[in-house]
Order: structure tokens, then C-alpha cells, then sequence
């Protein structure tokens, strides 16, 4: 059985996957941003092996967060299930970033960058809102743009940095350790509102088909997946040269640059 976090596990659909991922005998490793959201947790998924806190919309507590990962691995899964939508827009963490960009891009490429020995498997998590994110020239290589990024933005740079990421780890020698995207569907969570329509069971067993690297999504990375199938991301998503420019221009934000 495998060893598995994620974030943004407090509720809905990571708490929901966290749940599932236990039953099924792993070991699995919640995260919330503060105390009581940890008890939340918790109190969600008995079963978890442990509540780590970090608030990610502060880019020393994920640098924190990801030693503390690297003591406890190593990891079959880390899964970039936090985000942020509604109501941050005037919002800044402790270091001044805009809370939605820190949270929702920033985070998971930190931990990508800095969780030593890396997880065999990341899992990403975007949305079909994606494919109305900016993804100009342009715009990724002025921080000021980039840091001011929407929400459909920031779900594009999750399909950008599973597949820049699976290009790194294959160019450093580690083919077996796997990156892919995915989206969840427009479903009945906090998030996504009591009325959405999409299949919540679906979006479940997404998570655990790529948490777990099994079926389908044996060896495959630099994938997107919607209900456990892979399917096509917006076309700029897989351009290179697009990957390189936001990797590059997150590193200069954060002054971390990934493992070469």
C-alpha cells in the first residue's frame, strides 16, 4: 500500500479522496492551513495517519511544509488538491502574494521543487475552466501579470507544471516518478456549489486512479484526466515553450529554481 498526502484536505473533494485512499489500506497524510482546519480533518478521516499545517498562501510555511515532507518520506503520492476561488481577490498572504496565486500556483510548484526524495507520482488538480486561461507570452513572463493571475489562469498553470515537470524528472533520469493534471468535474462541493452537476464518485476515483498510478494511468505522465480518462488539455497547455516560460518566471518570483 502506498503513502500518500494531500492538501487542501480538510473538506470536500480532497477529505473525500483522503477517505476512499484510507479504505482502500494506504497511508494517507492530510494537510490543512490552520489548527481548527487540521481537527476538521481529522475529525473527517479518522483513519488518516496524521494532519500536517501549513497555510499556502505563504511561501515560507510551503518551503516549511515541504522539509517536513522530505523527513517523512519517501512518498508514493503527493496530491495538489488545494486551491482558493471566491472572494481572495483583495486578499494577500504573510509575504504579500496575492492568496489565490500563492495558493493555487505557487504551492504546488514549491513542493514539487523542494520535496526531497520526490514522490513517485503527482497528481495536479485543474479544471475545464482552463481552457479560458491566459497563457500568452506576455503575460508569463511579467511577474506583475502572472501574480494577479484569475482562477482559470492558475488552473492552466497546474496542467503547465505536470507537464514541465514530467519533462524535468524524465530529463534528470527518474522516468518512473509521474506528473499528470486533472479535472474533477464541475461537482456538488463547497466549492462548487450544492447545485453543480457533475458526478462526485467520478471525481473520486479520478483522484485514486492517479494517486494510486494504477489501471489507465499506469506510466503515463504529463497527462490530463477527466473521469479517469485521459483527454485533451487547451492546446497551449502542452506547448513547451509555454511550460518553460512559467517555470522560469515562478523561480524568479520565488527564488526557487527546480532540481536540474
Amino acid at each position: 500500500m502506498g503513502k500518500i498526502f494531500i492538501t487542501g484536505s480538510a473538506e470536500g473533494l480532497g477529505s473525500l479522496s483522503a477517505q476512499a485512499l484510507a479504505r482502500r489500506g494506504h497511508d494517507v497524510y492530510l494537510h490543512a492551513r490552520s489548527a481548527q482546519r487540521a481537527a476538521d480533518a481529522r475529525a473527517a478521516c479518522p483513519q488518516a495517519r496524521d494532519v500536517l499545517v501549513a497555510d499556502l498562501s505563504s511561501t515560507e510555511e510551503t518551503k516549511a511544509l515541504a522539509a517536513r515532507l522530505g523527513a517523512l518520506g519517501p512518498w508514493d503520492a503527493v496530491v495538489h488538491n488545494a486551491g482558493v476561488m471566491h472572494g481572495v481577490d483583495s486578499l494577500r498572504g504573510p509575504e504579500g502574494l496575492p492568496v489565490l496565486f500563492a495558493t493555487n500556483t505557487l504551492a504546488p510548484y514549491l513542493l514539487t521543487c523542494l520535496v526531497d526524495p520526490p514522490p513517485r507520482r503527482h497528481v495536479f488538480l485543474s479544471s475545464d475552466m482552463h481552457y479560458s486561461g491566459d497563457a500568452a507570452p506576455a503575460t508569463l513572463r511579467d511577474p506583475d501579470r502572472l501574480r494577479s493571475c484569475g482562477y482559470s489562469d492558475s488552473k492552466l498553470h497546474n496542467v503547465l507544471l505536470a507537464g514541465w515537470f514530467a519533462r524535468s524528472f524524465r530529463r534528470r533520469g527518474l522516468g518512473d516518478v509521474t506528473c499528470n493534471s486533472m479535472d474533477p468535474g464541475w461537482v456538488p462541493t463547497k466549492m462548487g456549489g450544492a447545485s453543480a452537476p457533475g458526478d462526485i464518485k467520478a471525481a473520486v476515483d479520478t483522484y485514486l486512479l492517479l494517486a494510486e498510478g494504477a489501471g489507465t494511468a499506469e506510466g503515463q505522465t504529463g497527462k490530463y484526466w477527466l473521469s479517469s480518462q485521459e483527454c485533451s488539455p487547451k492546446p497551449e497547455a502542452n506547448d513547451e515553450k509555454t511550460q518553460d516560460q512559467l517555470i522560469e518566471s515562478l523561480a524568479k518570483i520565488s527564488g526557487v529554481k527546480p532540481p536540474e
